[in-house]
C-alpha cells in the first residue's frame, strides 16, 4: 500500500500551485493532509474514487487535517480521545488489521509560549497510540513540529532551545518511540540527510538550510513490512514537502 502525508499550509493555495497534479501522480492509497487551513464546505474540488475525512479547527483559516482514502474505514476518530478538535489536529482511520493515524502537532510557538500545552499534548498522544496499539497495529504520518536529532536539521547547534528542537519536544519523541514505535526513514537510512520543511525567510530551501518534521512512525512489529520510504523534497507548492511510504499491509 502507498500512503502519503503532506503538510500544504493552505491546501486552497496549494491546489494553485500544482497539488493536483501531484495527487494524481501519487494514487495513493492513502493521502493524508496537514493545514488545510480550511473548512469542508469551503472546497471548490474533489478527488473522485476517495472517501475523504476532514477534521478542520474552529478558528477559520487554522490548522486542520485531512483523509483522503480508497478505502473505507470500519470507524473514524476524531481528535485524541475526543481532545484537540478544537484545533483539527488530529484523525483516525480503523482498518481491519492497523489503524491509520494523521497528525498536526502543535507549535510551541516563539518564546517557547506553548511548550506547556506541547507537553501535555504529547503525553495524550502517547497514551492514546499505546490504547490503539494494543488493538491493532498503527501507521501515523503528520508534521510533528519537531527534529528529533541533530542530524535531523542543517544548523542544530544554533537551534539548540528553539521550536521544534527543544530538549523537551525532543525528548518526548524519543520516549514516543521506546514505547514501541519506529521513526521509519530514519530506520531505513540512519545516516541520509534530507529535509521536508524550509522557512520561507533568507531563501532557506534553495540554500538547503532545512529541517526533517513530517514523519511516518509506525508499531515496530510493522518492520519487516516496510518497503520504501521517500522524500519528495523536489515537489513545491508548500514550505513543506510530501514523504510517500510503501508498506505491505
Amino acid at each position: 500500500m502507498k500512503f502519503v502525508t503532506w503538510n500544504v499550509n493552505g491546501l486552497r493555495a496549494c491546489m494553485k500551485k500544482g497539488f493536483k497534479d501531484f495527487f494524481d501522480e501519487m494514487d495513493a492509497d492513502f493521502f493524508a493532509i496537514q493545514e488545510t487551513k480550511m473548512q469542508e464546505e469551503q472546497k471548490e474540488f474533489a478527488f473522485p474514487g476517495y472517501y475523504e475525512y476532514w477534521n478542520s479547527a474552529d478558528k477559520r483559516g487554522y490548522s486542520g487535517t485531512l483523509i483522503y482514502t480508497k478505502r473505507k474505514p470500519l470507524s473514524v476518530i476524531y481528535g485524541l480521545d475526543g481532545k484537540y478538535n478544537d484545533e483539527g489536529r488530529a484523525i483516525t482511520l480503523e482498518y481491519e488489521n492497523f489503524y491509520f493515524v494523521t497528525l498536526y502537532s502543535p507549535n510551541v510557538q516563539p518564546g517557547l509560549t506553548r511548550l506547556d500545552y506541547r507537553m501535555e499534548f504529547e503525553d495524550d498522544l502517547k497514551d492514546y497510540l499505546n490504547t490503539l496499539n494494543k488493538i491493532k497495529p498503527v501507521i501515523m504520518c503528520g508534521d510533528l513540529n519537531v527534529a528529533h536529532q541533530p542530524i535531523d536539521l542543517k544548523n542544530p547547534k544554533s537551534n539548540e532551545g528553539n521550536p521544534g528542537y527543544t530538549i523537551e519536544e525532543r525528548t518526548k519523541f524519543s520516549t514516543l518511540l521506546q514505547e514501541g514505535y519506529l521513526d521509519t526513514f530514519r530506520y531505513l537510512y540512519p545516516e541520509k540527510i534530507q529535509y521536508t520543511w524550509w522557512s520561507y525567510r533568507f531563501f532557506a530551501r534553495e540554500k538547503g538550510i532545512g529541517w526533517r518534521i513530517d514523519y511516518f512512525i509506525t508499531s515496530v512489529n510493522l518492520k519487516d513490512n516496510l518497503k520504501n520510504v521517500i522524500i519528495h523534497d523536489q515537489v513545491l507548492g508548500s514550505d513543506h514537502c510530501p514523504v510517500e511510504i510503501n508498506i505491505d499491509l
